[in-house]
């Protein structure tokens, strides 16, 4: 199995913490080693063939820096010019591993995901596998425990069951919340991860299906060279990506493809979405709080907040259901309800030309 991981986010939802040159993705989020580096390491008992980091131009140093400890392990960085979505990202990647072998199975994971049960996820990564060899396009659902808004659904046929997988019927977007409850209730609808399994030359096949122009600015990309090293294609990958338009494979390819799979998996998993998602994953204090990187803390009558406090001191008067980020240059102050809408300070930003913020 090859890993392909997609890492060119921009994290705009984790502002201030996250930047154009340090999104989320690279950053120390939980303490310790960044989202990227845990990612990696979660494969590497798979014992990929090869391991495929796509990230943005702007960000490869920094990744190639971050994983510069793991030398044994097979990696190689694919810097894109210009962010085009992830059905190019995937597309590339499913050629450069296809002329070698079409029948190759590649996983897609996102850099920026966290997975309590690591070995639960490798074996339904196992499961998938198996599942691509059948020449069908495998995604990762997970059960759902609560009527989330914040994820897209994948509706399954569960009148016919494969091994371990069902059918899907359809993809559906972030729902309302009178939706997503009928969705918990109904027990066929799974969280769409966004975790891919099939083999390169299947996903390749339903690109010439269903988005053409794409398939065919792939075709033509050169792949020869004296090394056989991605480094040597950069030239060529940017000539590529001045040619190409940016999709989701979601809707690009998933939401049209005929031969598609969901396995339900249930390993502790959250997308770290926004800053609302801390208490997924990092457990509450006895008062509901999240505390992250502070000194100390100090609260009176405050309950339901999640506070990255830079390394300071942390006080919290007779307050509830807060957002604060204090960084070096900038503090975050948001109503918790409203963590999705941070994204708009960074659009803001970009449109009075505060570049050093962003």
């Amino acid at each position: 199995m090859y890993i392909v991981i997609l890492a060119g986010g921009a994290g705009t939802r984790f502002w201030p913490l996250s930047r154009k040159m340090h999104p989320k993705q690279l950053m120390s989020v939980f303490g310790g080693k960044s989202m990227l580096q845990r990612t990696v390491e979660r494969v590497l008992p798979l014992r990929p063939k090869g391991i495929m980091i796509v990230t943005n131009a702007l960000q490869a140093a920094e990744a190639t820096a971050q994983l510069a400890y793991l030398k044994d392990a097979p990696i190689e960085i694919i810097a894109e010019p210009v962010g085009r979505n992830t059905a190019p990202a995937i597309g590339l990647a499913a050629v450069l591993i296809a002329r070698d072998d079409p029948k190759a199975v590649m996983a897609v994971l996102p850099a920026d995901h966290y997975i309590a049960d690591e070995e639960g996820f490798r074996a339904t990564l196992r499961r998938a596998e198996e599942e691509a060899g059948q020449d069908c396009l495998v995604t990762l659902g997970i059960k759902p425990d609560r009527p989330e808004t914040g994820y897209g659904y994948i509706e399954a046929d569960q009148t016919l069951s494969g091994a371990g997988s069902y059918r899907v019927r359809r993809f559906v977007e972030k729902p309302a919340l009178e939706k997503a409850l009928t969705f918990l209730a109904a027990g066929n609808f799974y969280w769409n991860s966004g975790m891919f399994v099939w083999q390169a030359g299947v996903i390749l096949r339903e690109m010439e299906t269903n988005m053409p122009e794409l398939a065919a600015a792939l075709g033509r990309l050169d792949l020869s060279g004296d090394s056989g090293k991605v480094a040597d294609l950069d030239r060529r990958i940017a000539a590529l990506y001045s040619q190409i338009k940016g999709e989701s494979i979601d809707y690009g390819v998933m939401e049209k493809a005929v031969n598609v799979q969901v396995i339900p998996a249930a390993f502790g998993w959250s997308d770290v979405g926004s800053w609302r998602a801390f208490p997924e994953v990092i457990p509450p204090d006895a008062s509901g709080n999240v505390l992250i990187n502070i000194r100390e803390s100090v609260n009176i009558d405050s309950r339901g907040c999640m506070v990255y406090g830079g390394g300071k001191l942390v006080a919290l008067v007779g307050v509830k259901d807060l957002i604060v980020v204090s960084t070096d240059d900038a503090l975050m102050v948001c109503a918790e309800d409203r963590a999705q809408d941070v994204k708009k300070i960074v659009e803001e930003l970009e449109k009075r030309g505060m570049k050093e913020y962003l």
